[in-house]
């Protein structure tokens, strides 16, 4: 499906763009610069799941040797890893090859609010909001014990917004987030209505008593934007401070530290402007710069804010080799890693496939980027 046909289907050339600002600084540029010589710094990464050994072996199938990754805790009643099954995780993945570079938490996962089990910290509900940071200043240190450097985690109410799927390429359906066609389950959350003051409360509530911990014990921790962006009115009540490029550069300065950062969801912050396909550049630099981008979830969307839809790698509306010069431009030495793969209807099999193509595709930029001049 070429990208007229693709927005004439799924109404992505009418929808009214959403008014949150995608400042960034500098005009944006459609391309990059020449990229410097030498070998890139980042590396070919996945967080995909079962986290056992046979699937430790198809990342290294493919050539995937740094993962994101999460440890079994044996204790049902316990929501962090001890340093022993932490040290059982990676020693799995050194089995194949495969450095776990960094984990993610039970707590302030990117599931909706009315669905999480452990909701305290951004319910703002004490004195379980206290335990549970302790729990993830306890996981901080674990993963220090165990020589892994960074934990991964959300600041999210509302989880990951889609409201329906489109027809993709083959047989293959994408999801798609449509703004003016979303229906929201309830008029509100029980969280009730969180606005920005609310929001910007709990997160900075969390990061004063985390991020000092995390330069501390030199473990990163890289917080995931909010996907999509919506409106400041609101969505069920809730304004997502964290899904505009605004709010993300507020984010990085409350504690500021060199350990406290983002995991740079390139198709989320894509789904938050109003052209990805010529602003991204300059957002990766931002961030780049500034060495806050910890992780890349390199993924591609057709569309814009508000109206979108999550396609493979080499199809959407970000040239995907003019953004990894970007990120060699900055200097940005962590994994590239694909996300949110299409599906094909009635084959979950087809999930693994879709991600060793990401694989491949994203390999090859990696290789070509090693060569540009």
């Amino acid at each position: 499906m070429d990208r007229r046909k693709f927005l004439s289907a799924t109404g992505l050339g009418a929808v009214a763009l959403g008014a949150a600002s995608t400042s960034v600084g500098a005009a944006p540029k459609t391309a990059a610069p020449a990229a410097k010589g030498g070998p890139a710094k980042f590396k070919l990464g996945c967080q995909s799941a079962p986290f056992d050994d046979e699937h430790f072996a198809f990342f290294a199938r493919y050539g995937v040797r740094n993962c994101s990754s999460s440890a079994k805790i044996l204790d049902p009643g316990r929501i962090y890893p001890t340093v022993d099954e932490l040290k059982t995780l990676t020693d799995m993945g050194d089995r194949h090859g495969v450095s776990v570079d960094m984990v993610d938490s039970v707590l302030l996962t990117s599931s909706h609010i009315d669905r999480e089990k452990n909701p305290a910290i951004m319910l703002a509900q004490d004195p379980q909001r206290d335990r549970d940071i302790e729990a993830f200043q306890t996981l901080i240190r674990n993963c220090a014990a165990a020589g892994i450097p960074a934990v991964k985690y959300n600041m999210s109410i509302l989880g990951v917004l889609r409201s329906g799927k489109v027809k993709g390429r083959g047989d293959s359906e994408y999801l798609a987030w449509n703004l003016a066609e979303a229906k929201p389950p309830t008029p509100l959350t029980r969280a009730g209505v969180v606005d920005a003051d609310r929001f910007w409360e709990r997160i900075t509530y969390f990061l004063d008593r985390v991020a000092p911990v995390a330069k501390e014990y030199k473990v990163k921790i890289a917080c995931h934007p909010q996907d999509p962006g919506v409106p400041p009115s609101g969505y069920q009540g809730v304004d997502r401070v964290l899904g505009t490029i605004d709010g993300l550069k507020k984010f990085i300065t409350i504690n500021e530290n060199p350990y406290h950062g983002l995991n740079f969801c390139q198709g989320t912050v894509s789904e938050d402007l109003r052209d990805p396909g010529t602003e991204i550049f300059d957002v990766i630099r931002y961030f780049g710069n500034r060495k806050k981008i910890f992780n890349v979830h390199f993924r591609n969307i057709k569309g814009h804010r508000d109206n979108f839809a999550e396609v493979f790698p080499d199809e959407g509306d970000v040239n995907f080799l003019e953004a990894i010069k970007v990120y060699k431009e900055v200097g940005y030495d962590g994994m590239l890693m694909p996300d949110h793969v299409p599906e094909v209807p009635g084959k979950p099999e087809a999930r693994l496939e879709n991600f060793a193509f990401a694989y491949g595709y994203i390999r090859g930029l990696i290789q070509a980027a090693d060569h540009l001049a």
